[in-house]
This record gives structure tokens, C-alpha cells and sequence, in this order.
């Protein structure tokens, strides 16, 4: 049962919340501008499909570009005033930012879209915010335990959050869906959200600090992450996989609408079985290997699996061969996002736990930021599945990267 006295509890109940508030918008958002058959497609007459995945890329980086200047200054005040104030603001500042993208879908407007995405993203790190209140309540052995509950509760976000907007924005289901209905469904859950925090959660940050607060913090952190000397290698080898993974998330749901011709509905069930497998991956499986495999020989097979992973989606056929590839993905995925963060919360000082999240947030939003505009112009000039390639090319080189970095230390 939720209460105060069961934290963990109630930081994955807000991690679920927020989860399934980010999967409702996967099937949404690349049907309003990479899809000139969609009767929701926004694209002003003019301009060619092409300049729409440009477009496409440019909205899909807005948010980690703003968040990757933004999170760690929410970062820096969870560790001074604690967790549950900063979850409680950023919340806010996330239903708004929803609330906000409907509006620019019911008017039409390409430049309110992007105001609420970067509104989003300015106060988007609740779930840095959260992972690090899991941290202050983990003891180290229980780590990748605890962080495959966080990937649990991802993937479940996940199961019902594209299917569940996939049919809200399906008009054949109730007639007065439409493309904005997700987003208000989504800024309402925010809003639960931040009710779950105010009577659920009680504060976890027992290690307060005092340090004055610095507003180029992104800079400083990548500066920072990458001259760790414990930490560098494995901020680069995450910086990498990261890349690689939102190459592969950007166009994702252009290569089902290129390939496939899939609508809303089609791409939150398929999403919403990707979920089901991590769900099962974080829950039962990520566990179960922990007690027999550190973190780092998990990574070292994981890394490059998740890759070659990806471009099996790329193999010929009807889409039914997904329902196979599908799982082999989730597995591997779901095995290097715990272990991953399980391996760098395992080596930091609990006194440092916000910050070295915020570090890996930034390294992570940078990592966000770049492949969405990169991958409209390759997709532009070339064809919809090329930053699918690119996503599995990167992802291979991150896990050859971490295995001869472990080499060199058994060396």
C-alpha cells in the first residue's frame, strides 16, 4: 500500500505517471508533420515532405535542448531543498507545457509547438529528480534491483501510454478525438501526478548541501563528466549508446509510416508491445541476472546486443517479423538501461547521487538533442530508415568501446 512510509514506492508510481504521460505523445507527434495522409498532418501548403522531417527533428530536439540547460539547475535544487519541491514545480511546468501543445494543434500552429516543447523542457527533469530519490533510498547491493524497478516502470509507461494515445486520437473510435486529445489526457495526468507527490511522498535527500547555484551548470557538467577520471569512460560509452537510442526513437514511428503506412492506433499497439517486453525484461529478468552477473559483464554483451538489435527492425518482410524482433530488442535494451544506471549511481558517494544523475542528464540531453535534427536532414536527403542504420552503427560502437575499456583494465 502507498504511503509516506514507503518511498521507493511512490517515486515509481511518479516515474509511471510521467512515463505514460511521455508514451501517450510517441504515436501523435510525427503523424502532424511526416505524414501528408494523416487528415491531422499540419505542414503548410508548399512545403514538401522532405522539409517536413526537418521540421520533425528540429520539435522532437526542442525538448532535450532545453532540458539540457535546464536539468541541471533543477538538479542542483533538489540537493539543496530536497527532492519532493523540485518534482512538484517541474510537474507543473510539464502539464502546462502539454496543455500548451494543444492548443497549438487546435490552432494550427507550428510556432506554438515549439513554445510548449521548450516549455516542457525547461522543466523537464523530473525524472533525473525522481532516479535520484531512488538513489537516496537504495542501499548499494539493492541498486540495479531498484533501477530495474525504474525500467519496470518505464516499460509499463510505455504499454498503455502509446496505446492509450493512439486511440485517443483516433476520430473512427469517438468523434471528437483528435490529435489534441493525448495532450490534455497527458497534462491531467501531471496533474495526478503532482497530487501523488504532495500526500505520497515523503523527502528522501538527507544530505543537503549548500552550494550556491550556477545557471551554466550544462556546460560545467559535460566539462566536468568527461574529465571524471573514474567516471569519463563511462559517461562517453552512455554518451554514445544514447545516441545512438535517439537516433533509433526519433524516426522510429516515420520508418512504421514509410514502410508500413501506420496510423496512431498502429504505432501505440506496436510501441505498447515494446513495453510489454521491457516491463517483463526490467521486472523478471534484469533481477534474476543480477544475481549472477555484475553490472559491467551484463554491459559488455548488452551494449553492442541492443544494436544489432536495432537493425534487425530493418530486415525485409511484412511487418509481422517485428513481433519477433521486438523481444530480442526489449531484452537487451532493458539489460543495458539498469545496469547502466545501477553502474554509475554504484560509483558515486551518496552525498553526490543528485549530481552525478545531473551530470548523466545532461550527458544524456545533449545526446537527445543532436540525433532528432540530424536525423531530418539524413531521412531529407536520403531515405526515412537511414537514421535507423545510424542508430544500430553507434549503438555497436558504444559496446565496443566499453569492452575494450574493460579490456584495458584487466590488462
Amino acid at each position: 500500500m502507498l504511503s509516506k512510509n514507503s518511498p521507493l514506492a511512490a517515486i515509481l508510481l511518479t516515474i509511471f505517471l510521467d512515463l505514460l504521460g511521455i508514451g501517450i505523445l510517441i504515436p501523435v507527434i510525427p503523424q502532424l508533420l511526416a505524414n501528408p495522409a494523416s487528415p491531422e498532418f499540419l505542414l503548410p501548403e508548399g512545403m514538401t515532405i522532405d522539409q517536413g522531417y526537418i521540421m520533425l527533428g528540429l520539435l522532437l530536439a526542442s525538448y532535450p535542448l532545453a532540458q539540457f540547460f535546464a536539468a541541471p539547475i533543477l538538479g542542483q535544487l533538489s540537493d539543496r531543498f530536497g527532492r519532493r519541491p523540485v518534482l512538484i514545480i517541474s510537474l507543473i511546468g510539464t502539464a502546462i507545457g502539454y496543455a500548451f501543445f494543444a492548443v497549438g494543434i487546435l490552432l494550427q500552429s507550428i510556432p506554438i509547438l515549439f513554445a510548449a516543447r521548450i516549455l516542457d523542457g525547461i522543466t523537464g527533469g523530473n525524472l533525473s529528480v525522481a532516479q535520484a530519490a531512488v538513489a537516496d533510498v537504495t542501499t548499494p547491493e539493492n541498486r540495479s534491483k531498484n533501477f530495474g524497478f525504474i525500467g519496470a516502470a518505464f516499460g509499463l509507461g510505455f504499454v498503455l501510454g502509446p496505446f492509450i494515445g493512439g486511440k485517443l486520437a483516433d476520430a473512427s473510435l469517438v468523434s471528437w478525438f483528435n490529435a489534441a486529445t493525448p495532450f490534455w489526457f497527458a497534462a491531467i495526468l501531471s496533474i495526478i501526478n503532482v497530487i501523488c507527490i504532495i500526500f505520497l511522498l515523503k523527502e528522501t535527500n538527507q544530505h543537503r548541501t549548500n552550494q550556491p547555484l550556477r545557471w551554466n551548470q550544462s556546460i560545467h557538467d559535460i566539462v566536468k563528466a568527461f574529465s571524471m577520471e573514474k567516471l569519463r569512460s563511462l559517461f562517453l560509452v552512455g554518451f554514445l549508446y544514447q545516441t545512438g537510442f535517439s537516433f533509433f526513437v526519433a524516426f522510429f514511428s516515420v520508418f512504421l509510416i514509410a514502410r508500413y503506412q501506420f496510423k496512431e492506433s498502429e504505432i501505440g499497439n506496436l510501441f505498447a508491445y515494446v513495453g510489454i517486453w521491457i516491463a517483463i525484461t526490467q521486472a523478471g529478468l534484469t533481477p534474476r541476472v543480477a544475481k549472477f552477473w555484475d553490472e559491467r559483464k551484463v554491459l559488455s554483451f548488452s551494449f553492442m546486443g541492443t544494436g544489432f538489435a536495432v537493425l534487425l527492425y530493418l530486415l525485409p518482410g511484412p511487418w509481422t517479423i517485428m513481433l519477433v524482433t521486438v523481444p530480442l530488442f526489449a531484452v537487451v535494451n532493458g539489460l543495458t538501461q539498469a545496469n547502466y544506471m545501477g553502474l554509475l549511481s554504484r560509483s558515486a558517494g551518496a552525498e553526490v547521487q543528485g549530481e552525478i544523475l545531473g551530470l548523466n542528464t545532461s550527458v544524456a540531453a545533449l545526446s537527445q538533442a543532436l540525433p532528432p535534427i540530424v536525423s531530418g536532414f539524413i531521412a531529407a536527403n536520403t531515405f526515412p530508415e537511414a537514421p535507423i542504420i545510424v542508430a544500430g552503427v553507434i549503438m555497436i560502437l558504444a559496446g565496443a568501446v566499453f569492452v575494450m575499456m574493460e579490456w584495458r583494465k584487466a590488462v
